[in-house]
């Protein structure tokens, strides 16, 4: 059944608890195959550091409730640290911007709810001036690599990051034209 989906930047009145809880919802069916993506089981810390390094979008049923997320980020310092492990070059582009914890409650997907988000996160890195959005996810989550490739992004290498049960696959985008995606203030 389809809702009205809301989509908006997140909120300083936002709940990051809420947004953790969202994010371990949205990623049980990935840890259920084995694969202990940050998102699985990161603290509210890690949730609150994530979206303060860039700028959040939240998916809204009607009734208020977070059913869905996106994270945009500027690109790392080439000296720093990416969730503790060494940042991978395409992280440090100056025109490139990180797209990371993409989540929709599973009670929400099929909505086209993640293609919205994403619609609303790219348009935001190429309003900031960026040319390309960067992201990666396991290799062996084939369904999410196939998602976006059909968006556009291509594979560009791959990363071991520390402690994951999977290779990661680095995928990037060119940015063209925005899409048309509503966003209320």
């Amino acid at each position: 059944m389809m809702t009205a989906i809301t989509l908006r930047p997140l909120a300083a009145t936002d709940s990051i608890e809420a947004l953790t809880a969202l994010l371990h919802a949205s990623y049980a069916s990935l840890a259920a195959q084995g694969w202990n993506f940050t998102a699985v089981n990161q603290s509210v810390q890690t949730t609150r550091e994530r979206v303060e390094a860039g700028q959040a979008f939240v998916a809204l049923s009607a009734s208020g409730e977070l059913v869905g997320t996106v994270t945009i980020a500027p690109p790392k310092r080439p000296d720093g640290r990416y969730l503790g492990d060494p940042v991978p070059d395409c992280y440090t582009q100056p025109d490139t911007a990180i797209l990371a914890q993409l989540a929709v409650h599973p009670a929400c997907r099929g909505q086209g709810v993640a293609e919205r988000l994403m619609d609303l996160a790219e348009d935001w890195a190429h309003a900031q001036g960026y040319a390309h959005v960067a992201l990666d996810t396991a290799v062996p989550a084939e369904a999410l690599r196939r998602r976006y490739e059909r968006r556009g992004y291509a594979r560009i290498g791959d990363v071991q990051w520390a402690g994951k049960t999977y290779r990661s696959v680095l995928m990037r985008k060119a940015l063209g034209p925005t899409a048309s995606t509503e966003v209320q203030p």
